[in-house]
């Protein structure tokens, strides 16, 4: 009956074999298959441990060279404790402006932080052969702007945000907070924008009822539109149902979310207003950013000033208080009914205490609930409503 030896059973026979039976280290070497020096360390582990000396060891070097310093690893757990937005790319950043010495490479970072259980090990998604970068070549030529929620004020109040960036340099532009995005608000925060910064060749946006009117039943100019053709702004649309056209901006709303709105309560809408110019001030001054090289936008955006428009801005459209072209706002009642331009009509009494958009045309009301157009009305003058009501009585 064979009976298979152990890894330590067949050492200590090699060992025995030369202690005991005084044959040589080479026949043993030969007989057992390895190297004179292999059944040399069996012999001196044997003399300095006995038996248990001959289980198998860690192979591990007992010191590396090139391993991350434990103040390094310490000071790196504490950036990313403090910071848990940081990926390895921005903390390794983080670690070259602090002038460590020898700098970790991004991959120690990232084994670093696996192995302190900071960060959850995924697979890297793959790159596609094709995938290519789209940017504008210099700043002031395309800005991305859209309208972002999630500003919760302490008496329930949800706001919402105009969020402008310049595509070439990531640089925010715009960002004020408002109750409701009705073309009065967004059209302000545009205007001092366009006093702040200048005038951009082109303006990207999506296809909202605050910037735009250009698909409606009967298309119309709005302020939006106005004050871009009055300034000589190129006011780009994106396709239905494309995101990713707007892509910059996109990702600068889930960077807002996370590392501003995410689990903050704002006392009133000029706090929230304060905090968010400090972090945007921070973003655009202090934050690298990994899609241009980890510059910071400010350096970018103001490398080629020479570039940026020195043009007079037209806002006379914003100060005009015709009541023609204009977004309001209504909350149904009980009924269904709201109220709009001396004209009452009914929405729906499923719609009762829910808060509607109202886009007041010369001729038409038409009535939005979020995206989806839930009425058109003719508009009725003022007057002809006065006399209906006189020939009534």
């Amino acid at each position: 009956m064979l009976v298979e030896l152990s890894k330590v059973e067949q050492r200590y026979e090699a060992v025995l074999a030369v202690q005991r039976d005084g044959l040589k280290v080479t026949e043993v070497a030969e007989a057992f298959g390895v190297s004179r020096q292999t059944v040399h360390s069996w012999l001196a582990r044997y003399e300095a441990g006995g038996l248990a000396a001959l289980a198998d060891r860690s192979h591990r070097p007992r010191t590396c060279p090139h391993a991350m310093a434990p103040a390094v690893e310490a000071r790196l757990c504490e950036l990313r404790m403090q910071h848990p937005g940081w990926g390895p790319t921005r903390l390794a950043h983080q670690l070259a402006r602090e002038r460590v010495e020898p700098l970790p490479s991004r991959s120690a970072v990232y084994r670093a932080l696996v192995r302190h259980g900071l960060i959850e090990p995924t697979a890297r998604r793959r790159r596609l052969a094709d995938y290519r970068r789209w940017e504008r070549g210099r700043p002031m030529e395309l800005w991305q702007m859209d309208v972002v929620g999630g500003v919760v004020l302490a008496d329930g109040t949800e706001c919402k945000v105009l969020t402008g960036i310049d595509d070439h340099s990531r640089y925010c532009v715009a960002a004020g907070v408002m109750t409701r995005a009705v073309a009065r608000s967004v059209c302000a925060v545009l205007a001092e924008s366009l006093r702040r910064h200048g005038v951009p060749e082109e303006i990207l946006t999506d296809n909202g009822k605050v910037f735009t009117n250009r698909f409606g039943l009967r298309p119309t100019e709005v302020l939006f539109d106005r004050i871009c053709r009055e300034n000589g702004i190129a006011h780009r649309l994106t396709a239905p149902r494309s995101p990713t056209t707007t892509g910059k901006i996109e990702r600068f709303h889930r960077t807002l979310r996370f590392e501003f709105l995410t689990g903050r309560v704002f006392e009133d809408l000029a706090s929230a207003q304060r905090e968010l110019d400090a972090w945007v001030a921070d973003y655009n001054d202090n934050r690298p950013h990994q899609g241009i090289g980890m510059c910071t936008p400010a350096q970018r955006f103001h490398a080629r000033q020479e570039t940026t428009s020195s043009l007079p801005v037209d806002l006379r459209s914003l100060d005009d208080a015709r009541a023609g072209d204009d977004w309001i706002s209504r909350r149904v009642a009980a009924n269904g009914v709201i109220s709009v331009a001396w004209q009452a009509f009914s929405v729906g009494k499923h719609r009762g205490g829910e808060v509607v958009d109202v886009h007041v045309t010369d001729t038409l009301l038409e009535v939005w609930s979020g995206a989806e157009l839930v009425k058109t009305v003719v508009r009725t003058s003022k007057g002809g409503i006065r006399k209906k009501r006189a020939q009534a009585r």
